[in-house]
């Protein structure tokens, strides 16, 4: 991808701090021993290690994409045949199997040139597999990382393949994979009737949920009036207080643009900008970690927005076409921006970044809302951007949310494997 223009020496002092390390002449030695053992086993390693039980014998459907990967790096596909497992077909998510589409791009079904399977759009004409789909299959896996957010959507491709599943009544199996938020954060509003449901806005709960796939899973189907054939591989060694860097496993990019275990932890604050004339990061190298526009007076921002977790640092930046985002917000025009750096990741709390930053950048004569609607869309409620609207103070609005995330925090408990 070509590189953004960046003011030369700013971008690059930041992103440092992101997680860049100086190894010492030193440590040479060391470098060359191999990596420790990640200290939690994904659903997919556990089943690969058990040499492909449960799934050995059965006619396996496979929810996968580029992330779906063993700790050694051997994707899903790979690895389960290698154990023995049957997969006669595949099913690809939003970006599809491989993570080469751009967000909201309507991917087609086909063959996967690698493993010669019959892939499966749901991401496209369909979100959900038909029972055609589903036909000759004894059980549906699913394996896909998420990001702890309600409108990242593989979330709502769970919980529609769980649908699916029930109604065919094939078996669905998750292989667990953590939360890289962590298992306590929750954070923001719960979906509102008022708002249409869409594929970003199924999951239940608030919008920074606080469940692995598998616990999602799990609390969906104990609602239904009729629940599905489910089973969850759950992860060995995860623990709720666990944030991303203390699995020891490799940040593997869900996405094309959540590329790093920082922008997955902003994310749920920083992505709100796509429903603003403000770039959110597209077309830049760190996507979610830089805001910002050509009109954007940066410094009032960084000063107002004190958020726990974050701080804020002025940039410059200019979006470029790529595949991951080929018609990025301002693309080719250099932006004033805001960088966003991690202080502490346990602290950082990032759906308050995200209403600090709007809440000020309100106050930018040239800001404005998409057209669409989409912040409401995005949160599944009307209720944060009227608020807004309003003038009402960050914290009335966050406030607003805490009784029912404690409501969920009690309800959740029952599905909770960790």
């Amino acid at each position: 991808m070509p590189r953004p223009f960046v003011r030369p020496g700013r971008l690059a002092r930041g992103l440092a701090v992101l997680g860049a390390l100086v190894v010492p002449a030193t440590a040479a030695a060391a470098a060359d021993a191999a990596p420790p053992a990640p200290a939690v086993r994904t659903g997919l390693d556990v089943v690969v290690s058990s040499g492909g039980a449960p799934l050995r014998g059965k006619r396996v459907g496979l929810v996968v994409n580029a992330a779906s990967v063993t700790a050694d790096g051997r994707h899903a596909i790979d690895a389960l045949r290698q154990s023995g497992v049957q997969v006669v077909r595949l099913f690809a998510p939003e970006h599809g199997l491989r993570n080469r589409a751009a967000a909201g791009e309507k991917i087609e079904g086909g063959v996967d040139g690698h493993s010669g399977l019959p892939v499966v759009s749901l991401y496209g004409a369909r979100t959900k597999p038909t029972a055609a789909d589903l036909a000759g299959l004894d059980v549906l896996v699913y394996d896909l990382q998420d990001a702890g957010v309600r409108f990242y959507t593989y979330a709502s491709t769970l919980l529609l393949c769980l649908e699916a599943a029930g109604e065919s009544g094939v078996e669905l199996i998750v292989l667990d994979r953590p939360n890289p938020l962590g298992g306590d954060r929750m954070e923001g509003p719960q979906r509102s009737p008022e708002v249409a449901t869409s594929l970003v806005s199924m999951a239940p709960g608030p919008l920074v949920h606080g469940l692995t796939l598998g616990e999602m899973a799990r609390l969906v189907n104990a609602r239904r009036s009729r629940p599905a054939r489910l089973d969850v591989v759950a992860l060995k060694g995860w623990a709720r207080s666990m944030m991303w860097v203390d699995t020891g496993l490799r940040w593997v990019a869900p996405s094309p643009n959540l590329r790093s275990p920082e922008a997955a932890l902003a994310y749920g604050g920083t992505a709100l900008l796509e429903a603003t004339n403000l770039s959110e990061g597209r077309g830049t190298e760190a996507p979610f970690l830089l805001l910002g526009a050509p009109w954007l007076s940066t410094e009032p921002v960084v000063r107002a927005v004190q958020t726990p977790g974050f701080a804020l640092l002025a940039t410059r930046f200019t979006p470029v076409g790529s595949s991951a985002a080929p018609e990025p917000k301002h693309r080719d025009s250099e932006c004033a921006g805001l960088q966003v750096r991690i202080t502490d990741a346990r602290a950082a709390r990032p759906y308050e970044l995200g209403m600090r930053l709007l809440h000020e950048l309100r106050k930018q004569g040239a800001f404005g809302w998409r057209e669409d609607g989409a912040l409401d869309w995005l949160l599944g409620t009307r209720a944060p951007r009227m608020a807004l609207e309003r003038g009402d103070p960050v914290e009335a609005i966050l406030a607003a949310d805490l009784q029912d995330i404690e409501a969920f925090r009690r309800e959740r408990q029952p599905a909770l494997l960790y």
